[in-house]
């Protein structure tokens, strides 16, 4: 089918608490792996690029892919520009096609933040593409994102950024980082129930690789209605291309080690849906 915005993906899984699965693709198996996924559990899903992964390819390339990809497929699919980092960058993603972009300020003071978030929701709006914004940091690094903090989200500035940009949904900053966690996280569980209590959108948690199921699940338990996966992805990917090749050291034909590392992250994000509870979500 056609990709959708995430509008009425998110507004569901808000009202059903649970979340969507939103899973970072770095080539042409990982996005056939993520909507194949998908399909099976018919779930509803983001597929994500990072300004990183624009960097390796581009916004037509991967838009590309990903529609063609999801022609075929009943499920509800929708393409997002992760971590957009200008205005730049998300309006060239909007005339793309892509059907939802996130503007990340938060590196900003909150004033310079809610500029830039406003004058991209004002931007994608005539087109009625939702914006995610991201207010606390999320600390960590992921492709050309990184930070060295992990602040949380404060309360009173994340209901005055709301109103004040208009955004479609929130990512908050509540311990999580991006990457490979050196240790388990402790993450403010409380503060999302906090933030769900006065903050009407959908709230977004970014940096779920490696957190154990029963985290995830207790942050969608308490308002948590997206869930962004990259990390782990890459390395399923990448450690099924290894043992390929350790196996089968003469392989020359990319498409033979493609294969299993495609297997790979199909399983990882079919696992990772049943955790968000969006298995059979799909309309």
């Amino acid at each position: 089918m056609p990709l959708v915005t995430t509008d009425n993906m998110l507004k569901k899984a808000q009202e059903g608490h649970w979340a969507v699965g939103a899973f970072n693709a770095e080539n042409m198996e990982m996005v056939q792996a993520i909507i194949e996924a998908a399909e099976t559990l018919k779930a509803p899903v983001m597929i994500q690029t990072t300004p990183g992964t624009l960097k390796y390819g581009s916004l037509a390339l991967y838009y590309a892919n990903v529609a063609a990809i999801a022609r075929g497929v009943k499920t509800e699919v929708a393409i997002h520009l992760d971590h957009g980092d200008t205005f730049d960058l998300a309006s060239r993603a909007l005339h793309e096609g892509y059907t939802s972009i996130m503007i990340d300020g938060s590196a900003l003071p909150l004033a310079e933040n809610i500029a830039l978030t406003a004058s991209v929701v004002k931007f994608c709006k005539p087109n009625s593409i939702p914006v995610e914004g991201e207010l606390g940091k999320v600390g960590g690094k992921e492709d050309d994102t990184k930070s060295s903090l992990s602040g949380y989200t404060d309360p009173a500035e994340a209901e005055e950024f709301v109103a004040r940009t208009n955004v479609s949904s929130l990512a908050v900053g509540v311990g999580t980082a991006h990457g490979v966690y050196a240790v388990t996280p402790v993450l403010n569980v409380d503060l999302i129930s906090t933030l769900r209590g006065i903050i009407q959108v959908p709230l977004v948690l970014h940096g779920a690789s490696g957190l154990e199921d029963d985290v995830v699940r207790e942050c969608i338990k308490r308002g948590i209605a997206k869930v962004n996966f990259a990390t782990e992805l890459r390395i399923a990917y990448t450690r099924a291309v290894q043992a390929y090749l350790e196996g089968n050291p003469k392989t020359i034909d990319p498409k033979k080690y493609g294969a299993p590392a495609r297997d790979a992250v199909r399983n990882l994000v079919m696992e990772r849906m049943k955790v968000c509870l969006c298995d059979g979500k799909a309309v």
